[in-house]
C-alpha cells in the first residue's frame, strides 16, 4: 500500500516529537553493555510462548530450501508443518524467527511481503562435490558432512523448524544464553542436524564453530534492529565472510515510520542548575538552567529506541539497507519496502506497519573463462 503525503508527514512529525529528548548517555552505555541481560530476562518471562507460527518464510525466502526442492509446487507443498519432520526443532530469538511466523515485540504478527520475489531461485548453490574439496575434506566441525548449511543469527526463539534431509544442517546463535538453552533443552533437538551456540555477532574476535566460506544461507530476520547502529556494518561485514560464493543473506526488519516507532513516547527532559547572573529588585542572582535530556524518554539516537524492558530497536530505510550490504561486498538481488495497514476494528484504530526486506548474494568467483569473455566483450566494443 502507498501512504498519502499527509500520512507520511504526520509520521515524520511524530518521530521528530518522540526523538526530541534522548536517553541519558550513562543509561545508553548500560543498555549496550548489558544487552544480553535484558534478552535473558525476556526469555525467562516469555520463553517460546510470545510468538506464533509463521508460514510466510518459505514463500518469501525459497532460498532456505536446497536447490532441488525450490520448485513452486514444492514450496506450496512444504509448509512448515510439513517440513518439520526430523531435523532440529529450534527456537528463534525475539527479532530473528526460526521458520515460524514471528510476532513482533508488541505481540502482533508481521505477515509477509506482497512485493515481488525478484530474486526467486537465482541463488547459486555450489555442487556438493565442491564442499568436500580443500580443508573441509579433512577438518571436522559441526555440519562438516552436510552439503546445505544455514545460519540463523541471534536466533533461538519460536517453535519448530526442521527438515527431512540428511544433507541439511542448521546453525543458530544468540548472545543470550537463556535463548540457546531453550533450543538445546527441547526434546526434538538433534546435534546431528543442528548446532545452537552462544555467540555475540558484534565481537569480531569470537570464532564460529565452523570455517568461513561454507554457508549457503544466512537468515538475518529482525536481528540488526536490536544492534547499535555504529556496530551494524561490522556485523554485516563479518557475516558476509561466512557465506560461500553464491550464498545468500536474507534480511527482513523494521522499516522507518513503522507503527512501533511512532508509539514511542517523548521524554520530559532533565534540567541542571548552573551559574548565570540576573538582576531582580536591585539584587543580583546567579544561576543557569541547562537542558541535559533523558527524563523518561525512549530515543537513544536517531531512529534508535529502547523499549520498556531494555531491549532496543532501530528502524531502517531501503537506502540504508542497500548501502550496508553492498559495502560488505554483496550483490543486491531484492530490496523492497513492505507497507501494510492493520485495522483494530474493536478499537477503531488504524496502524501502519512498515518492514524492509532484502536478498543479497555473495559474488561467484571470477573464473578464467568468465574473464576471457569480459575481455572479449570490451575488446569488440
Amino acid at each position: 500500500m502507498q501512504w498519502s503525503k499527509e500520512e507520511e508527514e504526520a509520521a515524520r512529525k511524530k518521530v521528530e516529537e518522540n526523538s526530541a529528548v534522548r536517553v541519558l548517555l550513562e543509561e545508553q552505555v548500560k543498555y549496550e553493555s548489558e544487552a544480553s541481560k535484558y534478552w535473558d530476562t525476556f526469555y525467562k518471562i516469555h520463553k517460546n510462548k510470545f510468538f506464533k507460527d509463521r508460514n510466510w518464510l518459505l514463500r518469501e525466502f525459497p532460498e532456505i530450501l536446497p536447490v532441488g526442492q525450490k520448485t513452486e509446487e514444492k514450496v506450496k507443498e512444504l509448509s512448515w508443518n510439513h517440513v518439520k519432520v526430523h531435523a532440529a526443532n529450534c527456537f528463534s530469538r525475539m527479532h530473528c524467527p526460526t521458520m515460524p511466523e514471528e510476532k513482533n515485540h508488541d505481540g502482533e504478527s508481521s505477515g509477509s511481503s506482497d512485493g515481488q520475489n525478484k530474486a526467486g531461485s537465482d541463488f547459486s548453490n555450489l555442487d556438493s562435490k565442491e564442499h568436500r574439496k580443500g580443508p573441509l575434506k579433512t577438518e571436522l566441525f559441526p555440519g562438516s558432512n552436510a552439503t546445505f548449511r544455514i545460519l540463523e543469527v541471534w536466533y533461538c526463539r519460536g517453535k519448530k523448524f526442521s527438515m527431512n534431509a540428511p544433507e541439511f544442517f542448521l546453525y543458530c546463535c544468540d548472545f543470550a544464553s537463556g535463548a540457546v538453552e531453550l533450543v538445546k533443552s527441547h526434546a526434538s533437538y538433534r546435534a546431528a542436524q543442528c548446532c545452537a551456540f552462544v555467540h555475540d555477532v558484534c565481537d569480531d574476535g569470537l570464532p564460529y564453530p565452523f570455517p568461513d566460506g561454507i554457508l549457503d544461507v544466512i537468515l538475518l530476520v529482525f536481528v540488526l534492529s536490536s544492534i547499535h547502529p555504529d556496530r551494524m556494518q561490522g556485523v554485516v561485514n563479518r557475516l558476509s565472510k561466512l557465506l560461500k560464493p553464491g550464498g545468500m543473506l536474507l534480511f527482513r526488519d523494521y522499516g522507518r515510520y513503522d507503527k512501533t516507532q511512532l508509539r514511542f513516547k517523548r521524554g520530559n527532559g532533565i534540567f541542571s542548575l548552573e551559574l548565570f547572573s540576573c538582576v531582580l529588585k536591585n539584587a543580583v542572582f546567579t544561576f543557569h538552567v541547562n537542558f541535559v535530556g533523558g527524563g523518561g524518554g525512549h530515543c537513544l539516537s536517531e531512529n534508535f529506541y529502547v523499549r520498556g524492558d531494555g531491549t532496543r530497536a532501530y528502524f531502517f530505510t531501503k537506502g540504508e539497507v542497500h548501502d550496508m550490504f553492498c559495502k560488505a561486498g554483496l550483490n543486491e538481488k531484492q530490496n523492497l519496502v513492505d507497507r501494510r495497514l492493520q485495522v483494530n476494528r474493536k478499537k477503531k484504530v488504524k496502524m501502519h506497519r512498515v518492514w524492509v526486506q532484502g536478498k543479497f548474494q555473495k559474488p561467484l568467483p571470477f573464473t578464467q573463462k568468465s574473464s576471457k569473455l569480459v575481455f572479449s566483450l570490451f575488446s569488440h566494443g
